[in-house]
């Protein structure tokens, strides 16, 4: 028997019965026995807003899959490309087409200099790169005014590629005018990541990151390249529904980012384990998080109620990153203060367990990343999947994101001249 639930109004005795779909409800059937009745859902916690087939998450049990596969199984053996593919196009490419998708991505990476002389050299010398980068983004829309013909799928997709291959460009450079360093150009002899630390960290044409940091920055793209309806990959869509051009509605992915709600958990984390100082005074923080005084970052999450399956891998990379540049001096602090958390039924009874962002901060500190440009890493991640849910909606012919208020205000009052106020 088809599972369902049955909606009865008091006021008149009507009801109605929903099939349960999916794990949902159909809205539609609701509006028709009450309309004009409102769910009242603050930030969206309880609606699913569209159907997707980029991203599976169970919070329960702990699982992460992209397009079916586990990210385990992609973190440990795929590459950011072959990933970035699967979101988009929902299938993992055949060598031959992995072969035309990194080419694309390859000879697309350069940025236009006027862009970057006339766009970022506007800005004040020590600018948030995240604030930069959210601008490049959106400007690039006024280099690519095709862009806008968003139903012509070879079109979609050569936007597509150009985002996916500029937003490491664009990233590096906000960072070095941040820094008041020159621009460094692509090295397209390079892969994606390796690409992405030169054009951050060289000087002089001498560096060259280590193979194991190259490693941990394609794991850390990978694992943050898409988690399902989240609030930055939602402003894409709600952008993306008013049928702008992909520029800025990824460029509305990053604003959503820019919050310290959303993308600036890492940065707290490493903020706490500084404030916490030592590894001694990791029980006395505990006492405090219990007591109320402090937070406990980078624990618990929205969607998991489990270990966060890319807290797993992040934990093994930041490893393996320390045994190449030496152990961060907070590592330790972490790892005590998880011990001692995980051993608290305080925190287990809570199901407070560490995310993805108790360890990011550390392997990006480690690699010489500045607090200020975690956000950006981010983005540079998420990006394939704020396309791969733009494009899809773009498929799905998705109508324009219109939600509902509750009105709280005052009832009809007619206007008080000026004198009789």
């Amino acid at each position: 028997m088809a599972e369902s639930i049955t909606i009865t109004d008091n006021r008149t005795g009507s009801s109605i019965e929903i099939p349960i779909v999916g794990g949902g409800v159909d809205a539609a059937a609701w509006r028709k026995l009450l309309p004009g009745i409102w769910f009242h859902d603050p930030g969206l916690a309880t609606t699913a807003v569209t159907t997707s087939a980029v991203a599976e998450i169970n919070g329960e049990t702990g699982i992460l899959r992209y397009r079916g596969y586990p990210i385990e199984q992609l973190a440990e053996h795929s590459t950011f490309p072959e990933v970035a593919h699967l979101l988009i196009y929902g299938e993992l490419p055949t060598q031959n087409q992995l072969d035309e998708w990194v080419d694309l991505i390859t000879h697309h990476t350069f940025i236009h200099e006027n862009f970057r002389k006339r766009i970022y050299d506007a800005f004040h010398y020590d600018a948030h790169p995240m604030g930069l980068l959210t601008s490049g983004v959106a400007g690039l829309s006024t280099f690519y005014p095709e862009a806008k013909d968003i139903f012509d799928p070879d079109n979609r997709r050569e936007q597509i590629v150009r985002l996916v291959a500029k937003m490491p460009t664009l990233a590096a450079a906000a960072y070095r005018f941040s820094r008041g360093l020159p621009f460094i150009f692509p090295d397209n002899a390079h892969d994606y990541p390796t690409r992405f630390l030169k054009m951050m960290f060289d000087v002089g044409g001498e560096y060259e990151p280590d193979e194991a940091l190259v490693r941990a920055m394609r794991v850390l793209f990978i694992l943050h390249a898409d988690h399902g309806q989240n609030c930055s990959t939602t402003a894409t869509r709600v952008v993306g529904s008013s049928h702008a051009d992909p520029y800025t509605a990824i460029a509305a992915g990053c604003a959503a980012l820019y919050g310290p709600l959303h993308g600036g958990a890492n940065e707290a984390v490493i903020n706490m384990l500084t404030e916490i100082g030592s590894y001694d005074e990791v029980d006395s923080f505990i006492a405090s998080v219990k007591r109320g005084a402090h937070r406990l970052m980078g624990f618990g999450h929205r969607v998991y109620k489990q270990y966060d399956p890319r807290a797993v891998i992040i934990k093994k990379a930041a490893h393996d990153v320390f045994a190449v540049i030496g152990k961060n001096p907070l590592l330790d602090i972490a790892l005590k203060l998880e011990e001692v958390a995980l051993a608290d039924d305080y925190f287990v009874s809570r199901r407070l367990y560490p995310n993805v962002d108790f360890y990011s901060g550390l392997i990006y500190q480690s690699l010489g990343f500045p607090t200020n440009m975690f956000t950006v890493l981010f983005a540079i991640g998420r990006t394939p999947g704020w396309l791969a849910h733009w494009n899809e909606m773009i498929e799905q012919n998705s109508r324009i994101y219109r939600p509902r208020q509750v009105y709280v205000g005052s009832e009809r009052r007619d206007y008080v001249p000026m004198a009789d106020r």
